[in-house]
């Protein structure tokens, strides 16, 4: 059995949904079966369905993936519960729309408040990205501070914005913004040494200002939430520190929006304090896999299906 007081619990973020997510953990789990129906009664439809059964083309609209990502994490936290009673990390975190399943897991937030708060933020997203589209793409084998020096060259060189969007782990980092500046950034990056630029299958350009326009709306949002301080810790993907109460909360959700992800410093910053293992609760191993890159010594447990809940 792990050791709660040197444990991370760490939630994924857009990019480890696909169709059948959650499912098998639904099929075996009352705990997780039951947020399923929790969902499905608080939007007004059948998310389970549509994240169990597809079609992939409505799961990967970020108005429907950011719910079913924040279900099926919640589904595997509470799943991990009922197996092994209630268990309190030393922290928790999330990777962008991870860290609203963190606040809910932390008690910081209701879950059928998350749940609505991150349909919101999927609209508004959505709405920014088609008045200022853009794009993202993953640079491999350049860290973050060259990287950001990049895209400032970039940006200067074009007259248009891209920025550093998620310092994810040494050698993978992904940058963000309009068309232009994100091809001059790219093709800089390769002169640079990055071993690839890889354009992202995504419309828009999440963590950059191009996402200003959605800020207002996310934050009228936000402040209708009775949050309070979360416990454990969740680490902010803005600061890379602990969240200390709910006005760090309600700042800290808007400005994610436009902001870096600053998840190898986040990590960092954990292990700093102690943590040795990470476990992740989602639907994937995304966040285990970038854990190896940032300390290969840490351990990382993805807690996604019934059988890997009922070996730990």
């Amino acid at each position: 059995m792990f050791n709660p007081s040197t444990t991370a619990f760490v939630f994924p973020g857009q990019g480890s949904q696909f169709v059948g997510m959650g499912k098998e953990l639904a099929q075996v789990s009352p705990a997780a079966q039951k947020t399923f129906a929790e969902a499905d009664e608080i939007l007004g439809f059948t998310l389970s369905a549509l994240c169990w059964d597809g079609p992939e083309a409505s799961l990967t609209d970020t108005v429907n993936t950011q719910p079913a990502l924040l279900v099926c994490s919640i589904a595997a936290w509470r799943a991990l519960q009922e197996k092994h009673g209630e268990v309190k990390p030393a922290f928790m975190a999330g990777h962008s729309l991870g860290e609203i399943s963190a606040l809910v897991a932390a008690g910081a937030l209701e879950f059928a408040d998350g749940v609505r708060l991150v349909r919101k933020r999927g609209e508004v997203m959505k709405a920014a990205g088609e008045r200022a589209p853009g794009g993202m793409a993953a640079i491999l084998n350049l860290d973050a501070a060259p990287l950001a020096d990049v895209c400032a060259e970039a940006s200067r060189f074009t007259g248009g914005v891209v920025q550093v969007a998620n310092d994810n782990c040494p050698g993978q980092v992904v940058i963000s913004g309009d068309a232009t500046a994100l091809e001059k950034a790219m093709g800089l990056a390769k002169t640079r040494g990055a071993k690839r630029a890889l354009k992202l299958p995504v419309s828009i350009a999440a963590h950059s200002p191009l996402m200003q326009s959605a800020v207002a709306d996310f934050t009228q949002a936000v402040n209708t939430l009775p949050f309070i301080a979360p416990l454990p810790p969740v680490v902010g993907n803005v600061g890379a520190a602990p969240l200390a109460d709910a006005n760090a909360i309600r700042a800290e959700l808007p400005a994610q929006l436009t902001s870096p992800v600053r998840w190898t410093e986040s990590v960092r910053y954990m292990l700093a304090q102690g943590v040795t293992t990470f476990i992740e609760l989602g639907s994937k191993e995304v966040l285990t896999g970038l854990l190896k890159r940032i300390d290969a010594s840490a351990t990382g447990l993805a807690m996604g299906t019934p059988e890997a809940i009922e070996k730990l």
